[in-house]
């Protein structure tokens, strides 16, 4: 699987929207991505051909020729680009440590006691706790 080009290089709000309905449903062509997106706020057609072909150049998409049309799919699984986003966020703002990313997360008065339970029950399955 090729991975994305650039060291850190990250989503940007649009293309990482793009990329939700792809992973979704796990490949389409312009027109299929354009209808879920119009469902929302309307695109034009041009702008998400020119917005996935620029994450097929990024390395997030493959492309695949069919008749008149490309077929576009992930590359990059959301799991694996939501670790990439963590710890970019982890070495950008919190000084590469992931441990004060956590602590931070878990000190914010708007988690919720369950939350904060959910995340010690992950830690504990983990590391069997």
């Amino acid at each position: 699987m090729p991975r994305p080009k650039g060291k850190s290089e990250l989503l940007t709000s649009v293309e990482l929207e793009y990329m939700m309905v792809l992973w979704q449903i796990g490949r389409g062509t312009v027109r299929e991505v354009l209808e879920i997106l119009n469902q929302g706020e309307k695109r034009a057609y041009t702008s998400v051909a020119t917005t996935l072909r620029v994450l097929n150049e990024k390395g997030y998409l493959s492309a695949e020729k069919r008749e008149r049309t490309f077929v576009y799919a992930p590359t990059l699984s959301k799991t694996d680009y939501e670790g990439k986003t963590l710890r970019s966020l982890a070495n950008s703002l919190f000084d590469g440590a992931p441990t004060a990313l956590v602590a931070r997360l878990v000190e914010d008065d708007a988690l919720s006691d369950e939350a904060i339970r959910e995340i010690k029950e992950i830690i504990d399955t983990r590391f069997g706790g």
